[in-house]
């Protein structure tokens, strides 16, 4: 469902509320059912996995704006909607698995990468990297996913029970998620010795519209979709 790939472009959502308001949409949950009925699984919840910011070598030193990333190798999830984000703030995306990263930032054979705060703390890439870039480019999220066969085969009840567990779990996620963002960056500074770089998120978002504005973007997604997203109304 190649469509769903507006959901990973760059800047497509304004804030965490916009995201869930967007995430429950009619026209997502109608994409939710569309892919139970392709792929056999079922989207059952959206959890908070963190605002992506980047995150680069004191060799490849701060980013303030687009042009900065030109020349810069920006590790990227290796599919065609992340490798597009990369583009999308500047970079230079280089796919690689998640394992490889952390060695290489350490021999520099990339220059950055990008994750939300917790995941560069429990991937020890605060100890190769010199700046955190606060681009705010991207909300990573979280679906947990049932196979629809036996998602089908329970009694309504079950799938109760199972859906409020899921919400309750989504609350507790999401505090640990902006409980850790809300004290990281002082720790980043404190013990690992970073950089906290503001850049002008301005100019990233101006280069997001203008990249995504390809015809390929509207074929794949729909036309206009990148827009209408966007300026989805927040609830």
């Amino acid at each position: 469902m190649p469509k769903m790939g507006v959901l990973n472009a760059a800047y497509i959502f304004k804030d965490l509320d916009h995201m869930y308001s967007v995430m429950n949409s009619p026209m997502v949950k109608a994409w939710f059912e569309e892919l139970a009925s392709k792929t056999g699984m079922r989207v059952l919840d959206t959890w908070y996995l963190g605002m992506r910011q980047l995150n680069t070598t004191a060799k490849a030193g701060p980013v303030y704006k687009p042009e900065d990333l030109k020349s810069m190798k920006i590790r990227m999830p290796n599919n065609e909607a992340f490798m597009d984000m990369g583009k999308a703030i500047g970079s230079n995306p280089t796919p690689m698995g998640f394992g490889e990263v952390y060695l290489a930032l350490k021999l520099g054979t990339i220059d950055g990468q990008d994750n939300p705060l917790p995941t560069d703390l429990s991937a020890l890439f605060v100890e190769v990297t010199k700046y955190i870039i606060l681009t705010d480019h991207s909300i990573g999220m979280i679906n947990p996913v049932i196979n629809e066969k036996f998602w089908q085969s329970l009694p309504f009840e079950y799938k109760t029970y199972i859906i409020k567990a899921l919400e309750v779990a989504r609350y507790y996620m999401n505090y640990l998620v902006l409980e850790q963002e809300s004290r990281l960056l002082k720790q980043f500074v404190d013990d690992y010795k970073m950089e906290i770089i503001v850049p002008d998120k301005e100019a990233f978002m101006k280069f997001a519209r203008e990249y995504y504005s390809q015809e390929k973007f509207d074929k794949a997604w729909g036309k206009g979709m990148y827009e209408t997203i966007q300026s989805y109304p927040t609830n």
